[in-house]
């Protein structure tokens, strides 16, 4: 008698602050051990690849690496211990999936959909997923954001990519739930009430389900501008969002601060339908 085997379909995706590129290396940061959990409380089935957002590739059109072979480590952040540009993270390339991206997005309508054949993994990528799946044996592949567009965009850029999850892909957005990086500093614990603030805000939007609250972050949220003067950090919780679906819940599964106004608050989207 014939068995089938049922497609592994993916009911969730995140959206996951990485904070520091220190994340790789700290221990004292309380978001690596739960990265480094992942797999075991977090999510147990393995993907059949990843298509990660991450805040450190900006261009003005959609873009996806496409590489074949093992990716390249890229030390995209400056006067950090000479240790973390020795790090490595060579996961397979997909650009299989590349190809599915560029062709959902085109039917989404975003014409313009560029593909890089050499670009390997930015810090956005490679530090939360080198602790998420050390093995570095998962096919990834990388999309950028849009700096010239807005929150809403990138909402529809996830809602086009949606379909991926049937074939077993994990979306992440990877960035940092607040990113004012001339705000940082030494402080013993504390946080700025601005940055809990809007951290509070964001936290009771997603929960309750008001995303196009979080679309309209700007206009709703107290201190947008100052826990985001630039939105590439924030961009890809808005792709993870949409690629949940319309009715997907919202979940808090990490919460903790370093350097008294970084957020590493990270969120799961379970598809609900």
């Amino acid at each position: 008698m014939m068995t089938t085997t049922t497609p592994l379909k993916m009911n969730e995706t995140f959206y996951i602050s990485h904070g520091s590129p220190m994340l790789s290396v700290d221990d004292s940061l309380p978001a690596r051990p739960f990265l480094k959990s992942f797999q075991q409380r977090v999510l147990s089935q393995k993907p059949n690849s990843i298509l990660i957002v991450s805040a450190h590739w900006e261009t003005s059109d959609p873009a996806v690496n496409a590489v074949t072979g093992p990716s390249d480590t890229i030390y995209d952040f400056y006067n950090f211990p000479k240790h973390l540009y020795q790090l490595k993270y060579p996961a397979p390339g997909a650009p299989e999936l590349a190809n599915k991206v560029k062709k959902l997005l085109g039917e989404a309508g975003f014409k313009r959909v560029h593909e890089d054949k050499k670009r390997g993994l930015d810090h956005g990528a490679w530090v939360p997923l080198m602790l998420m799946y050390p093995e570095a044996d998962i096919p990834v592949c990388q999309l950028s954001v849009q700096t010239n567009m807005d929150a809403t965009y990138h909402y529809n850029l996830g809602r086009a990519l949606a379909p991926l999850k049937e074939e077993g892909v994990l979306i992440v957005g990877s960035g940092s739930a607040t990113h004012n990086l001339r705000s940082m500093q030494d402080s013993n614990g504390g946080i700025a009430s601005w940055a809990l603030e809007f951290d509070n805000w964001l936290k009771d939007s997603l929960l309750s389900g008001r995303y196009e609250d979080v679309n309209e972050y700007l206009e709703k949220a107290p201190f947008a501008k100052q826990a985001h003067p630039r939105p590439e950090h924030f961009y890809p919780l808005h792709v993870a969002m949409g690629a949940a679906g319309v009715n997907a819940k919202a979940e808090l599964i990490h919460d903790s601060w370093s350097n008294y106004t970084l957020s590493y608050a990270s969120y799961k989207f379970t598809d609900s339908t």
